[in-house]
């Protein structure tokens, strides 16, 4: 069922299921971006990252009697309710925080979040972006609700 993630980084080390997903994202070499556990805190880099290749294990109560229980593929977002996921068949799934009972890593697809360069400068760009879409929206919608203010 569930995979044992080891010292990985080739086609052959993981599940049939996670090749495409694997393929996908250009066929990284994952063995540099392994877990650091020992070492002197700054050092150590663990935890689920974006892109990462998981299984999920969900509450079979929370499913259809006929439903597998474990859903597998490419992590691509969390946030405090859900956990958006991408599977081998390229559907997006959005599991709910309250039926999840195990998560399982497969294999880690990107640095961790403090040395990836990649994420960084997009999470950058993407800030930017907002600022600069928050700002055209309030430059139009300027005098359009001003009863608040006084003076």
């Amino acid at each position: 069922m569930a995979a044992k993630k080891g010292s990985r980084s080739k086609k052959n080390d993981l599940p049939d299921w996670a090749i495409t997903l694997w393929e996908d994202l250009g066929k990284p070499d994952f063995s540099e971006f392994q877990d650091i556990r020992n070492g002197p805190l700054l050092e150590r880099r663990t935890g689920l990252r974006r892109d990462d290749l998981v299984e999920i294990l969900i509450d079979a109560r929370a499913l259809p009697s006929d439903m597998d229980p474990w859903m597998r593929g490419r992590l691509m977002g969390t946030n405090k309710l859900t956990i958006e996921l991408l599977t081998a068949d390229k559907n997006y799934h959005y599991i709910s925080r309250d039926v999840i009972v195990d998560v399982c890593l497969v294999a880690h697809m990107r640095a961790a979040y403090i040395d990836d360069r990649d994420l960084l400068n997009y999470e950058r760009e993407d800030m930017k972006r907002r600022n600069s879409l928050h700002e055209e929206v309030e430059k139009d919608s300027t005098g359009a609700d001003d009863s608040h203010v006084w003076g």
